[in-house]
């Protein structure tokens, strides 16, 4: 396990060095984006069109911060991950045709997106749940905002980041995804005392 610090645009040589357990601290420029905003991203790619903010070499954060506008400025008050697998179904096409690098959130991913990232050279990262001031904390300012008609947790909020973290890596380039072998692990060891896991982390 090693610690590193990373900026934004993120280069393939430097994410394909990391491996699970290591740990991250990114400054630069990182995209909040969830349900919403992923599946408009996945339409303007199928598409053809231009997203409004570039993410070659970028960071994805599963993130629906709490904002407040304060003289004409936002200000991001909170900033906590959000559940990452309901993500899955998108993720792989979006690292695919983005160039993104480095994907934030929490709870895991599943196998399209290790593939994906194995592929095409990008990392998932965790950030600790129930943490959300403290990511805030990392947040210099907003940049811009794009797709407030989503509302204001879906939008695309492009953020300028200092030292934000710490992030593991629970996926990296080999294709290992640490939050599946612990699930493993875990049935297993169930199985030994006749208990099923459930509910079972399924995805789609």
């Amino acid at each position: 396990m090693a610690t590193y610090s990373l900026k934004t645009p993120i280069r393939e040589e430097d994410i394909r060095v990391l491996r699970v357990g290591d740990i991250l601290y990114l400054s630069g420029v990182i995209v909040t984006a969830r349900d919403a905003a992923h599946r408009r991203i996945i339409e303007y790619l199928r598409a053809g069109k231009l997203l409004p903010v570039s993410l070659k070499g970028g960071v994805i954060y599963h993130c629906g911060p709490v904002v407040a506008r304060r003289d004409g400025t936002w200000e991001v008050l909170s900033a906590g991950p959000t559940t990452s697998t309901r993500l899955e179904l998108y993720e792989s096409e979006v690292v695919e045709k983005t160039g993104v690098k480095l994907i934030i959130g929490k709870g895991g991913m599943g196998p399209k997106t290790a593939e994906a990232c194995s592929k095409h050279g990008a990392v998932y990262a965790i950030f600790t749940g129930g943490a959300a001031v403290l990511a805030a904390q990392a947040i210099r300012r907003v940049i811009s905002v794009e797709w407030l008609d989503l509302g204001i947790p879906e939008a695309l909020w492009i953020l300028e980041v200092e030292n934000f973290g710490p992030l593991i890596v629970a996926i990296d380039t080999t294709g290992r995804n640490y939050i599946e072998e612990v699930m493993k692990k875990a049935e297993e060891k169930l199985k030994f005392f006749g208990v099923s896991l459930w509910p079972a982390v399924r995805y789609t």
